[in-house]
């Protein structure tokens, strides 16, 4: 495996081959593993933001989840379920279900609802996680503006990971990644608001990681995508260094002001916390990445927005379904290919482009032939939407338009329709 542009008698060319060694994990297709995150809104005043103490505390009441998901709240208090790897993309889906209605309904007892849309609409950002990495990272996002206070305090997402597969698959299974997300983000565009206002994109959460910079949040995928580990390697040497520790292991780490390189600061041609990287400054390095594909052994594919209850487990089997069956991958790489690269478009106007309405119906169809039955209805009322050229964010619009941004809110944080 090659170890991109970097020597490997230097630092960081050593960095870089460990790097492309260790992301991706040779094995079988198979296991998979989701995550999905929720707003949490006070039901009766949506537009009062819950605090730590009281998000923790409500927390603390949750009985034991039968699917085994662990309960994290985000910066800016969204509440995240992340579910262990199941045998399949079903029974994923099943478990993570059975989760969310388990701390649904705890919440529910204390005055909270879980609302699952991409952005939050109506509230100003604010970090309420006290925690010293993020307080940190609040330091650092600064410098992207509105922009870095929105991704970390006020967007949500349902993320999907899959196992890297057969060594000899891998270049053209993270290639396959990425040729779904434009696709994919319109399917699942679901946050036309941002601070009380419309935005003018179906995903401003995909418009607001967009605005971050490039280096750290853009696609990693390379020139031809030959070789995943090597544009893994590029990727995280380039990208700049967030945040720095002290040499005790105890001391917080503390957010670089300068834009510096990780291969800078390995190589000695910059300085940082007045040291070189060790090894577990690099391991910690790559947590602070966060591309929409993120090799971490497995594939982490984190480019789609939280949606409703009655879309999410179709839009995970679908995600699933096209990058784990050869027959609906084959199908979803020759229908994304005239769309590929338009991340943007699909952000901006969703399924509203006639190319992206093409490609979505293709690769929806394709992932519904291969549907159980518990999960028939879910995908032929995704394909229903698709085909009529909507997204989630349609309807959410259709709700506030209808019966303002506070209305709609508290609708969906009781469960209601």
């Amino acid at each position: 495996m090659t170890t991109a542009a970097w020597d490997v008698d230097c630092a960081s060319g050593v960095m870089a081959a460990r790097i492309a060694a260790d992301c991706l994990r040779d094995g079988p297709i198979g296991a998979v593993g989701l995550e999905l995150e929720a707003h949490c809104y006070d039901v009766e005043d949506p537009a009062r933001r819950p605090g730590w103490d009281e998000l923790a505390e409500a927390i603390a009441t949750v009985p034991p989840l039968p699917g085994g998901s662990v309960i994290t709240v985000e910066p800016g208090g969204a509440v995240e379920l992340s579910g262990p790897p199941a045998a399949d993309v079903s029974a994923a889906i099943a478990a993570l279900a059975a989760d969310r209605e388990v701390l649904r309904a705890a919440l529910a007892g204390r005055g909270l609802g879980l609302v699952l849309l991409g952005t939050d609409p109506m509230r100003p950002a604010q970090r309420i996680h006290p925690g010293p990495r993020y307080r940190a990272m609040e330091q650092f996002f600064a410098r992207s503006g509105t922009a870095g206070a929105a991704m970390m305090t006020s967007t949500a997402s349902v993320q999907v990971n899959v196992e890297a597969g057969p060594r000899e698959g891998w270049a053209d299974r993270v290639r396959l990644a990425h040729a779904l997300g434009p696709v994919m983000i319109a399917v699942a565009a679901n946050s036309p608001l941002l601070g009380g206002q419309f935005t003018g994109w179906r995903s401003t959460r995909q418009r607001v990681w967009g605005q971050i910079d490039a280096a750290r949040c853009g696609p990693v995928l390379g020139r031809d995508g030959d070789d995943p580990g090597a544009d893994w390697a590029r990727y995280a040497l380039r990208a700049p260094v967030m945040l720095v520790r002290g040499t005790d292991p105890d001391t917080q780490a503390e957010a670089a002001t300068d834009w510096v390189t990780f291969a800078d600061w390995a190589d000695g041609r910059a300085a940082l916390g007045g040291r070189l990287p060790t090894a577990d400054d690099l391991d910690y390095h790559l947590t602070t990445l966060f591309p929409p594909v993120r090799p971490r052994r497995w594939l982490e594919i984190r480019y789609l927005d939280s949606v409703p209850d009655d879309v999410w487990p179709a839009v995970v089997f679908t995600l699933t379904t096209l990058m784990d069956n050869p027959v609906a991958a084959a199908t979803a790489a020759e229908a994304t290919a005239p769309v590929a690269t338009e991340w943007d478009l699909a952000a901006r106007v969703g399924l509203a482009d006639p190319r992206l309405k093409a490609a979505a119906q293709r690769c929806v169809a394709a992932a519904a032939e291969h549907a159980p039955a518990q999960l028939a209805e879910p995908m032929e009322r995704l394909l229903r939407n698709v085909s009529a050229g909507r997204c989630p964010a349609d309807d959410f619009s259709a709700s506030v338009l209808a019966d303002g941004i506070p209305s709609a809110l508290r609708q969906l944080a009781k469960g209601e329709s």
